[in-house]
């Protein structure tokens, strides 16, 4: 049976998907940009690149931030800062939440049984506000972000800490859930604990990373805990 459970956050408890486009749109009006789909759609195909390449080691978190605006504009020939959309963006992301379905009940049924902690490579500043505007902190015994920590999933370094902070916790009854193959299931098998992904959209997995477990709906992860 599993005692230590980690979760990620976004796309997995909260809904980034939608609070990104929230963001993105009030962040493009602001900056007199219009926000339309072709746009909006390559954005989030051009962050998903970068934060790839941050995974894998080979650009920081602030090239992240500014250089998918920078790819943005340069392609569609807009001529404004990528510094200033990068801070405006950020401001756009911290205020308010959406919760993935099923997420609060979830919580509510594993709380008290389960050491549950949050494992994160947003930023801070956004992770604190979002998580205080939902109320939900009480529920994990510890949030382990990248940002503080100085690595990011799937590095073998961020577990480390993690766990460290766990005092020790058995990795033998550990446990992680998350949305992302290369990030959080791969974080997972490097950290040598067992792994759930979870996959709503029910995609198909195109990659070497192996999860132990999958799941379409965060309500089955009780009974996989249970097992």
């Amino acid at each position: 049976m599993f005692k230590t459970v980690l979760f990620d956050l976004d796309d997995t408890i909260f809904d980034f998907k939608k609070s990104e486009r929230a963001a993105l749109i009030k962040t493009f009006n602001e900056l007199g940009i219009e926000p339309d789909e072709m746009l909006l759609n390559r954005y989030s195909i051009i962050n998903q690149q970068w934060w790839k390449r941050l995974e894998r080691r080979e650009i920081t978190r602030h090239e992240v931030k500014v250089g998918r605006y920078r790819e943005l504009f340069n392609e569609f020939g807009i001529t404004l800062s990528p510094e200033k959309a990068t801070a405006v963006y950020e401001e756009m992301l911290c205020n308010g939440h959406y919760f993935v379905d099923g997420a609060e009940k979830m919580l509510d049924e594993l709380y008290g049984g389960y050491d549950l902690y949050l494992v994160s490579n947003g930023a801070k500043r956004v992770q604190d506000s979002r998580l205080a505007s939902a109320g939900i902190s009480h529920y994990f015994k510890g949030i382990f972000i990248s940002e503080e920590i100085g690595f990011e999933k799937p590095a073998p370094e961020f577990f480390d800490y993690c766990f460290k902070k766990m005092n020790n916790a058995d990795k033998r009854n550990a446990v992680i859930i998350g949305d992302s193959l290369t990030s959080d299931i791969k974080g997972g098998i490097n950290a040598g604990i067992k792994t759930v992904w979870f996959n709503p959209d029910k995609k198909a997995n195109l990659t070497e990373i192996i999860p132990d477990y999958e799941i379409e709906d965060l309500l089955q992860i009780k009974e996989i805990l249970e097992l």
